[in-house]
């Protein structure tokens, strides 16, 4: 599933970032609306960790969707 399709389908994806990423909260994710960046961001600054390592974890998550 490539990030449009992500994207797309966000509604249905979110329960499963918010599985893997259970500090997020409901509203945040929709914030995010599925967008790559967002989602980084906000498991940056919500784990306090480096952006590449957000990126790491998002790579990982997406390529397990």
């Amino acid at each position: 599933m490539n990030w449009e399709q992500v994207k797309g389908n966000w509604n249905q994806v979110k329960g499963k970032a918010r599985e893997q990423w259970g500090e997020l909260t409901d509203d945040e994710l929709a914030q995010a609306k599925g967008e790559r960046e967002q989602l980084v961001g906000l498991i940056q600054e919500k784990y306090g960790i480096a952006k590449e390592e957000a990126e790491r974890q998002v790579d990982e998550w997406h390529a397990a969707v």
